[in-house]
């Protein structure tokens, strides 16, 4: 216990004020992720690869990722309607990132940005794109290959339903573990909604 001085309270002991946290110790999430994600500016109709490197630039000239603003995220719609490629690996919509995710990864890393990428723990995305349901492991390893630094999972086309509480948290849990195992070091943020 700490214990401080207080001029009119005598002497108190403060304990822990949060409850115990699990996590890893691997340097991640020392600080708030902060940075910008593409759903509430471009939302699917304006993802592109042009529309996030022109956002990234703006952190950039703006002073924002001097002040640590460097996670570009991006949300739903960045992958191929098409669905996966032959061997079950996710792919970028060719139309709209012409360059691939490793190459954009590797450019906005390249400018000292940190790069983000979404999935869903159904099926399909709120968007209705490919989630990662029963790719985990295949997923994970894609976006480790990438050079994904974030992942935000989301909630909306679960196998039981956005509110199935004891199956959000197995299948969360089941891609938690997905990225940890690749040895990338990645934020990993869940959505509760659906």
């Amino acid at each position: 216990a700490l214990l401080l001085k207080f001029p009119k309270m005598g002497q108190c002991a403060l304990a822990a004020l949060a409850t115990a946290a699990y996590a890893l110790d691997n340097g991640v999430g020392l600080v708030p992720p902060l940075g910008y994600n593409t759903w509430n500016d471009l939302s699917c109709a304006g993802m592109s690869e042009e529309a996030v490197l022109s956002a990234a630039e703006a952190l950039r000239s703006t002073g924002l990722q001097q002040r640590g603003y460097v996670y570009v995220n991006l949300d739903d719609c960045w992958q191929d309607p098409a669905g996966r490629d032959e061997s079950g690996r996710l792919r970028a919509d060719p139309k709209k990132f012409p360059s691939g995710m490793h190459n954009l990864s590797s450019f906005l890393h390249q400018r000292g940005f940190k790069f983000g990428l979404y999935t869903d723990r159904g099926r399909k995305t709120c968007a209705g794109r490919e989630g990662s349901e029963g790719f985990e492991a295949l997923d994970a390893q894609t976006f480790a290959d990438w050079g994904v630094d974030y992942v935000k999972e989301d909630n909306c086309h679960s196998s039981s339903g956005p509110n199935d509480k004891t199956q959000l948290f197995k299948q969360f849990a089941l891609f938690r573990d997905a990225l940890n195992k690749t040895g990338r070091p990645m934020i990993f943020s869940v959505c509760g909604g659906g």
